[in-house]
């Protein structure tokens, strides 16, 4: 069982940044791929960014990628999304998620995550 809590959400101007963390209990948490997705309202869940519970590997939607940076410390039980250079389209509720799968594997899809968490509110003003 992991449980997970997403801080560091707010309100932010359009080209500023913003570091979102995911603080997870379990003792296992080292053994947990974890992603990042987002919903904007009237939109589905999309995926943001992922990374191996090795650290080895990481993937980004094409939509974040080069902005976004994908972070985890093992040691603290946490996973950090640093976001730069954010942009108004990136307003949505950002939820982070484990998945208990082989040390280099990611995950993109919502449906191979075991565990969300409840999410924070990111708000880019133009």
């Amino acid at each position: 069982q992991v449980q997970l809590v997403e801080s560091g959400g707010g309100l932010v101007q359009a080209g500023g940044s913003l570091r979102l963390s995911c603080a997870a209990s379990g003792r296992t948490f080292s053994s947990y791929a974890m992603g990042w997705f987002r919903r904007s309202p009237g939109k589905e869940r999309e995926f943001v960014a992922a990374i191996s519970w090795s650290a080895i590997n990481t993937y980004y939607a094409d939509s974040v990628k080069g902005r976004f940076t994908i972070s985890r410390d093992n040691a603290k039980n946490t996973v950090d999304l640093q976001m730069n250079s954010l942009k108004p389209e990136d307003t949505a509720v950002y939820y982070c998620a484990a998945a208990r799968v082989p040390p280099i594997t990611v995950v993109t899809t919502t449906n191979g995550y075991d565990y969300w968490g409840q999410g924070t509110q990111v708000t880019v003003s133009s």
